[in-house]
């Protein structure tokens, strides 16, 4: 029992005077990873840190699965691009099967340009958002497609505007997901992610 005490203690002082440490040593961005950034680099990565939190809260008013178990993948091409969402653990088909869900979902609202998840999600001033929008009927295909621990969205048109804005789309919504997202390269065969 001694022993068990002493090593409780010994765990206890050993803590505080690493907190007491932590505390009263001064931060620096060197520590951070933030080497050489300047104030306003500092603050520009703080909002968009900011934005990063409060589009993960509005994008549980809208996807039924979790955002941090899954990693959106963005891929441009010369007709548009692919939309991947895929789950960060292999196997994890439940949160699959609702990423399959909310992709078919969205194929069908975007056809009908009804881009109110976005809306919500990335708010109305959302770059490429509102070309998209005002896309004609017809002048972007998607397709939709089961692939391994998720699903993608294939988006093509023929019109040079649109392909821009579908562009824009995927670089707003690669900053906003921050760690849960990513490019991706089209290649002749499919999407690889990078």
């Amino acid at each position: 029992m001694k022993k068990y005490l002493v090593s409780a203690l010994a765990i206890a002082l050993v803590g505080a005077s690493i907190v007491s440490i932590a505390q009263s040593a001064p931060m620096d961005h060197l520590s951070h990873g933030m080497q050489g950034m300047d104030h306003a680099a500092h603050m520009k990565m703080m909002a968009e840190s900011q934005r990063q939190t409060e589009v993960s809260q509005r994008g549980k008013d809208v996807m039924p699965f979790s955002l941090a178990a899954t990693t959106h993948i963005f891929a441009k091409s010369e007709t548009g691009g692919v939309q991947q969402v895929v789950t960060k653990a292999a196997g994890d088909d439940v949160q699959a099967k609702l990423i399959r869900q909310h992709l078919q979902e969205i194929k069908t609202q975007f056809l009908k340009s009804d881009f109110s998840g976005p809306t919500h999600i990335h708010g109305r001033v959302m770059p490429g958002l509102a070309e998209l929008k005002a896309a004609k009927p017809g002048q972007i295909a998607i397709e939709y497609l089961d692939i391994k621990d998720g699903a993608e969205l294939i988006y093509k048109t023929s019109d040079a505007k649109t392909v821009a804005a579908l562009h824009k789309w995927f670089d707003a919504q690669l900053s906003d997901h921050g760690k849960d997202a990513m490019e991706g390269h089209v290649h002749p065969k499919g999407m690889k992610m990078q």
